[in-house]
């Protein structure tokens, strides 16, 4: 009976005690005349987003396809050859106003109409005539630097051959329309390419635009299969493997300023960039427009930019470097 009333005592203590903490620790209003200080914690510091001046670099970025331009100076063209009068014989019938010797040690290379050529027939019975450099002494075909050089087809043919490969149709599928080896429809294919390369480097010249958009494509090319080609040059061109097809066009009038295939690297921006420029016309800088790769910019800074020399900061101290800056007219996003 005495552990009971002792329980219940202990019990009632504990319970009292119970309400005098929920009694504290319970919030309440606090009267208008008394309020309890605390410590509010600091608001965070704002952060400026604006974009900082572009402090210029001490070193121009490097370009492969620029040392190279810069190694390879050609000579300038000397005084042209005297032009050869035959005395002898019957007047030239065969017209070569428009040919020149093509080999490079010859005095007269490069220049056409000096009458240093001469016709030597059809060699072999073939269609093409051969041409004689009296000069030089050498000999070459008349399709010499022409698609049709080393071929024994007709042009017709090769013609309707390259438009169907143009219009997107297979090797194969070509080589069984003209019923021929797919091993020479392929050669014929590299051939055009490299035609068509040079002749647009040579006309596509002095373009003035607004904008420029570079962009890179991750493609699979397919063109042949291993072990089908025999030329080692045309396998390594055509093989099945991947790579980035490489554009740069004007959005305005839709042309496409250059085209090239390689890795999504450093090097491949400063080619592409440098074929753009190198198509421009001088003085020409648009607005040029890419994706996120951040290898154009460094690509870009390399061939429109220039060098500035920084003012001094104080009367006294050594003269700041040089900074490679970008041109003023340059915009790019």
């Amino acid at each position: 009976m005495v552990l009971d009333l002792l329980f219940y005592e202990l019990l009632l203590l504990g319970l009292l005690w119970l309400c005098v903490l929920l009694y504290y620790a319970w919030p309440r209003d606090c009267p208008t005349g008394y309020q309890r200080t605390s410590k509010f914690a600091k608001p965070p510091r704002m952060r400026f987003r604006d974009p900082k001046p572009f402090p210029g670099l001490t070193r121009k970025p490097l370009c492969a396809a620029c040392e190279q331009a810069y190694e390879y100076i050609p000579r300038p063209p000397g005084c042209p050859p005297p032009r050869i009068v035959p005395t002898r014989g019957c007047p030239r019938q065969v017209d070569t106003s428009t040919q020149f010797c093509p080999h490079l040690d010859c005095d007269d290379y490069g220049w056409a109409g000096f009458r240093n050529l001469q016709a030597n027939g059809h060699p072999s019975g073939r269609p093409w005539r051969q041409w004689h450099c009296t000069a030089c002494g050498g000999s070459f075909l008349e399709t010499h630097g022409t698609p049709l050089q080393g071929t024994h087809v007709a042009p017709d043919l090769l013609v309707w051959a390259v438009g169907a490969l143009a219009e997107g149709l297979g090797i194969r599928a070509v080589a069984r329309v003209f019923e021929v080896d797919p091993n020479t429809v392929l050669p014929w294919l590299v051939e055009a390419a490299d035609h068509l390369k040079a002749f647009s480097q040579y006309f596509l010249h002095d373009v003035r635009v607004t904008q420029v958009q570079l962009d890179e494509l991750y493609a699979r090319l397919s063109a042949v299969k291993e072990g089908e080609v025999r030329e080692a040059e045309a396998l390594t061109r055509l093989s099945r493997s991947s790579h980035w097809v490489w554009v740069a066009l004007d959005p305005v009038s839709k042309l496409l300023l250059t085209i090239d295939v390689g890795d999504r690297t450093l090097a491949m921006a400063q080619d592409v960039v440098h074929q753009v420029v190198q198509v421009l016309a001088p003085g020409c800088v648009p607005l040029f427009l890419t994706d996120g790769f951040k290898e154009y910019a460094t690509a870009l800074l390399a061939h429109c930019g220039q060098w500035v020399q920084p003012p001094r900061r104080q009367a006294t101290g050594p003269v700041p470097k040089p900074r490679w800056m970008p041109l003023p007219q340059l915009l790019y996003a």
